[in-house]
């Protein structure tokens, strides 16, 4: 089951964004927290023009943040958010901590800091709670146990998830019951409970569809061709995955698209529909040659390779692995090098050892 590591209320905010947030988060701040585990607190400065010229230094500390983040300087961005994020504590501005908690949560998951991105999902959700801010406390959770889920807690994830449930439904947020419906489907499911998670994806459909997320709805028809997929119902997996697929077509929604083909591939497979998986491969390889994307071209020959092979054909799929190979010594990833080359080489003493019985 594939699924991102944030599901952040502001994941990605422009300037302007920044600012017009910024113009209306300015209350008292209980909590004196910083990455940097800052043991003394400031004091807060009680001159009005000291506040302002303060404000405007972390607000500017804010957007340099935001700009180094676009450009991919997630270390520098962590920086500049912290020192921003300490002067913001000094004036009692606990919103603006709290729009800085996710920043760094994004940051610190960019660099595989995945302690401390937790903590600063924890310390969001804190400020939500201080603040009775019901909206962000279900972000923030979903947050914390999508992060439980990639770490193997599904449990734990559970739990976390269950609760941004339960305030979605106390304050009736189609949008947070969707979402936590759905994650709650993909902790259920790591759990092996899949019927029970199919329960929980299509309850998940229901809210997506009245609130128009169709980027949302695709990712909860995967989830849900996921879970068909390791039930073993292959009718329910190619018609929920070619739901996935033709919503995420319709919005120009890559990720979901290739997620769509590669569990449709799988599923018509499965059944012997080795036609139909071949026009699936090829339109997935003529996307990723198109936007030159050679780490999905790589898992396109991959993919060949791995149904040629199911179906004997050897010297086919020796050229796929070998292209694929190829695909990953450009990218210099020498992890996925190696799996391929002993992939091809325990296939070829099976062809060998075939063709010797032959």
């Amino acid at each position: 089951m594939k699924q991102r590591y944030l599901i952040l209320r502001h994941p990605i905010l422009n300037l302007s964004s920044i600012a017009y947030f910024l113009a209306f988060t300015f209350l008292l701040s209980p909590i004196a927290a910083t990455a940097a585990d800052i043991t003394q607190q400031l004091h807060r400065p009680n001159n009005k023009s000291v506040v302002r010229e303060l404000r405007d230094q972390a607000d500017n500390l804010l957007r340099t943040g935001e700009q180094q983040r676009i450009s991919g300087s997630f270390d520098q961005a962590v920086n500049s958010w912290l020192n921003a994020l300490e002067i913001y504590h000094s004036i009692g501005e606990l919103k603006t901590q709290g729009l800085i908690y996710d920043f760094l949560s994004e940051g610190y998951l960019q660099l595989g800091r995945y302690s401390q991105a937790e903590d600063a999902m924890r310390r969001r959700l804190a400020i939500a709670r201080d603040v009775k801010d019901f909206q962000n406390q279900i972000f923030a959770l979903n947050n914390i146990g999508t992060l439980l889920l990639q770490q193997g807690e599904p449990a734990s994830s559970a739990k976390a998830f269950t609760e941004a449930l339960e305030i979605a439904r106390h304050i009736k947020s189609l949008e947070g019951q969707g979402l936590s419906l759905s994650n709650l489907g993909l902790a259920t499911a790591r759990l092996g409970n899949y019927d029970r998670a199919i329960q929980h994806y299509e309850n998940a459909l229901t809210f997506r569809r009245q609130t128009g997320d169709l980027i949302g709805e695709a990712n909860t028809f995967n989830n849900l061709g996921d879970a068909y997929l390791a039930a073993g119902n292959y009718q329910g997996t190619i018609s929920t995955y070619g739901a996935a697929l033709r919503i995420a077509k319709s919005k120009g929604d890559r990720v979901n698209e290739l997620r769509a083909i590669d569990g449709l591939v799988t599923a018509h497979s499965a059944v012997g529909r080795h036609e139909r998986a071949f026009d699936l491969l090829q339109q997935r390889l003529a996307f990723a040659q198109q936007s030159r994307n050679l780490r999905e071209e790589l898992k396109s020959f991959e993919s060949y390779a791995q149904l040629h092979e199911k179906l004997g054909n050897y010297q086919n799929a020796r050229n796929f692995y070998e292209r694929a190979i190829l695909a990953a010594r450009t990218l210099q990833d020498s992890k996925q090098e190696v799996l391929l080359v002993d992939k091809l080489t325990q296939m070829m003493r099976k062809a060998s050892v075939k063709g010797t019985r032959d």
